[in-house]
């Protein structure tokens, strides 16, 4: 991966942007996607779009959500410990003892996620999972009036976990899911201005996939695509205990290529556009059967309108929706690069109807 592109996924993963607070993710993408894009727009609901040749003929529509899992400032008690409420789906087990931070209109604000010590709980307390809320943050302050001065009701939280490089390829953050497609589509993007594609090719940043695909629903309707591709993370299922879902969901390895999924809910003439690109290009890929809709942007962008022929290309991750979610680098490049070189090849005379 170039060092441009991994800056940048740098720069997007250290955001702070859960669903519906996705403004700081955005502006960085923004960013990143004026230095070739023809035209960058941000919508009412948050979404934000970047064009690549426009003008061309038809639309097509690349999204990867921004938003992450997260948290949100629900009380103050008298004592200044904060209560919160999950945005998105959270295992409550996780949250316990974590260092968060919390977004405030003037910065960042450090606490910790308190709960009683294991030494003075009682038996029964010991092996039952601490729901959320009866867990609170802790941000050192004296009292009310105190806490009242940094923090207000309705701030978002994330746990403080950030980017890092472990061995072979792989790396680890907060917030893969799904940052790491909101950067493959606008990476497909970049290379798609070098590609010289027939289509207009909109990338999208979607908001708020994670309390229930909203930000692509709307942004699908707008743009009326004939073909959308979403770029989500997937199961890997390449760890410890997973050999019962194996057979469920199929074996994903990361760092053996993305995921191109296969089912009743996606085109099958995308797909096999998809295939036949992975194949002529020699680009490593991983099949996926999907056999009902999944809670992805392309479910969403399916149901749009009178439909869009969806595909999903998906990044293998271990750990999601965690503090401490691994994917390769190899398969974030394999993954828009195949999304590229796919887009490239779509213009008028290709047909997407099912039959």
């Amino acid at each position: 991966m170039e060092t441009r592109s991994l800056e940048f996924l740098k720069r997007l993963l250290a955001t702070i942007s859960p669903s519906g607070y996705e403004d700081e993710a955005a502006h960085v993408w923004a960013a990143e996607a004026k230095t070739f894009a023809d035209e960058v727009r941000t919508d009412t609901q948050g979404n934000v779009i970047a064009v690549v040749h426009k003008g061309g003929k038809p639309r097509v529509m690349l999204a990867g959500h921004m938003d992450e899992i997260g948290f949100m400032i629900t009380h103050i008690d008298d004592q200044g410990f904060l209560y919160f409420g999950q945005i998105g789906g959270w295992d409550p087990q996780i949250a316990q003892g974590q260092r968060v931070w919390i977004r405030t209109a003037t910065g960042r604000v450090l606490g910790v996620i308190g709960k009683k010590p294991i030494h003075l709980l009682k038996e029964e307390e010991r092996t039952k999972v601490t729901k959320t809320d009866e867990l609170w943050i802790d941000i050192g302050a004296k009292d009310r009036a105190e806490a009242e001065k940094l923090v207000r009701i309705g701030d978002p939280v994330v746990v403080d976990y950030g980017f890092a490089e472990l061995r072979n390829g792989l790396v680890v953050s907060r917030g893969f899911d799904d940052k790491a497609g909101a950067f493959t589509v606008l990476e497909a993007g970049r290379l798609l201005a070098k590609l010289n594609p027939k289509a207009e090719i909109h990338i999208v940043a979607t908001v708020q996939e994670e309390v229930g695909l909203r930000g692509a629903h709307t942004s699908a309707f707008g743009i009326d695509p004939l073909v959308g591709i979403a770029v989500d993370v997937g199961f890997a299922t390449d760890f410890p205990t997973m050999a019962d879902e194996q057979k469920r969901l199929g074996i994903a390895k990361v760092g053996q290529g993305p995921l191109i999924a296969r089912g009743p809910t996606y085109n099958h003439k995308v797909v096999q556009l998809l295939l036949e690109t992975a194949q002529a290009h020699k680009i490593p890929y991983q099949m996926h059967a999907e056999p009902r809709g999944t809670g992805t942007d392309a479910y969403a962008m399916q149901m749009t309108r009178a439909g869009i022929a969806a595909g999903l290309v998906s990044i293998p991750n271990r750990y999601m929706h965690s503090p401490c979610e691994i994917v390769s680098l190899a398969d974030l490049e394999n993954a828009y690069t195949l999304i590229a070189h796919t887009v490239a090849q779509i213009d008028e005379k290709m047909s997407f109807a099912r039959h």
